[in-house]
């Protein structure tokens, strides 16, 4: 099953369950972090989905098509959003590294994220990059949890780019002051439960149609399981929690010479089997002037 966050005019979120190709019909939540935190959400749902299996049921149950759909962030009320660096085994070792012993954590804030098609402003960073990555979503409590107990809690997966502004994350030794800036941490468009998956995922990040980042989850060094039995070890996870797992090589920083989001840039973060995201980017200066477009020089990556 497919789940969305849905902008609903003045009624503002709903949760969502997708209907095949042809629309979403609204759940009776506030969004889908509010209905995973009931713990009968899948029942729920199930018979929801069970209930619209017939054309009658769905026309008169208000359903949103899928051209009209206004995806929110997919859990704007997260309790928690945690990612992981360093996280492509191949990615690691071509920059000469060896393999960590353990995640490379930091944490958002839930004003972070952002919808699916949203723009996303910046104001004061010249140095904005690109970080696509499969995040997933927590669906039941895990405290001090095993991997397979943290894999039976999985909700499901969506696609995440951790929009990055260097600039700000290189002033200090700590990365959080530039990966916290409001509003630039798209995640969507949908939850995918893992029954709909392989598991496996392709990963990949576009910059105005020109693919610059693609990876596969199985180079993962901590898969999703692993990584939330880790957190887990520390502080509790919720549902509606949410853990980005990194990302693969091709950011711009790593490029030679680096390359930056320029304003207006299109930003395209794909995962086949969940979907895609796709952001104008709109960088003001600290006077809140547009910045200026400069040409893009063709470039190339140390990987």
């Amino acid at each position: 099953m497919k789940l969305a966050t849905l902008r609903t005019g003045a009624k503002g979120t709903t949760a969502a369950l997708a209907v095949g190709a042809d629309g979403y019909l609204p759940l009776p939540y506030a969004n889908v972090g509010a209905l995973l935190a009931d713990p009968a959400w899948r029942s729920i749902v199930e018979a929801t989905a069970e209930a619209a299996s017939s054309a009658g049921s769905r026309a008169g149950a208000g359903m949103i098509e899928a051209e009209n759909a206004d995806f929110a962030s997919l859990l704007p009320e997260a309790g928690k959003v945690i990612c992981g660096g360093l996280n492509y085994a191949d990615h690691i070792l071509e920059m000469g590294r060896e393999l960590p012993n353990y995640p490379t954590l930091f944490a958002k804030h839930a004003d972070t994220l952002t919808g699916a098609n949203d723009i996303i402003e910046v104001s004061g960073s010249e140095k904005v990059d690109w970080e696509a990555e499969l995040a997933v979503v927590v669906g039941g409590p895990l405290y001090r949890a095993g991997e397979d107990q943290a894999r039976e809690a999985i909700a499901g997966y969506t696609v995440a780019n951790d929009v990055s502004m260097r600039d700000w994350q290189n002033r200090t030794l700590q990365w959080f002051q530039g990966k916290a800036f409001d509003a630039t941490t798209p995640v969507g468009p949908v939850l995918v439960t893992p029954e709909d998956t392989s598991g496996t995922f392709e990963v990949r990040g576009y910059v105005n149609g020109e693919l610059v980042q693609s990876g596969n989850t199985d180079t993962l060094v901590f898969g999703p399981a692993r990584l939330l039995s880790y957190i887990s070890q520390f502080t509790i996870l919720r549902p509606g929690d949410l853990v980005l797992t990194g990302t693969p090589g091709g950011v711009g920083m790593g490029m030679i010479p680096a390359r930056f989001l320029q304003d207006g840039d299109v930003l395209t973060t794909e995962i086949p089997g969940i979907g895609r995201l796709e952001n104008t980017i709109r960088i003001y200066s600290n006077d809140g002037a547009a910045a200026s477009r400069t040409p893009v020089a063709t470039t190339t990556t140390k990987e």
